[in-house]
């Protein structure tokens, strides 16, 4: 059984819920998301929850059986609140700014580098902090580690993209030891 997966997801106020087939839409205040489950999974909404349970028990149908849920108040969570991702970029000379639906970069390299901002998400810049939105936090998610994966904070001098409240382990560099004869 699944423990995540039993517990059913309260629908608030101001959120709509279509099932139709295999496919589920959550339409909310602050945009709508679709998601296709799984044919072992069955979801069901029952007055104001909403919930999930499996045709027959097998391997593949309890770990899918969690995931379908958490997906699903997921997409609840991010139509409602939304979702956000902050990372911080780090080093001397280095350099960001939002630029329409591009983020123009100065990473240490021998050109700029310019990455597109997605389709329904959002990127602001506060000092040296990009913080990226949107109701997918899947899509939020993913394009934050895209966005670190440029310049990873190296374990030297720290300099580089991190997330906000990441601590990195820096390394001991090199020592001058003098020479005994």
């Amino acid at each position: 059984m699944s423990r995540i997966g039993k517990k059913p997801i309260g629908i608030p106020e101001g959120v709509e819920i279509k099932i139709a087939g295999r496919k589920i839409s959550v339409k909310g205040p602050k945009g709508s998301l679709d998601f296709e489950f799984h044919s072992n999974t069955k979801v069901k909404i029952a007055g104001r929850e909403i919930k999930v349970s499996v045709d027959k028990e097998t391997k593949q149908s309890k770990a899918l059986w969690g995931l379908t849920r958490m997906l699903v108040a997921n997409m609840i969570e991010g139509v409602t609140k939304g979702f956000e991702k902050q990372i911080e970029l780090q080093g001397v000379g280095f350099r960001m700014a939002v630029q329409g639906k591009k983020i123009s970069m100065a990473l240490g390299f021998s050109h700029p580098v310019e990455v597109e901002i997605p389709g329904g998400l959002e990127a602001r810049i506060d000092k040296n902090v990009l913080t990226i939105s949107g109701i997918d936090k899947q899509a939020v998610g993913q394009f934050a580690a895209s966005l670190r994966a440029l310049k990873k904070a190296e374990p030297y001098k720290g300099k580089g993209f991190r997330y906000v409240g990441e601590v990195v382990k820096k390394k001991v560099g090199k020592k001058a030891v003098g020479a005994e004869k």
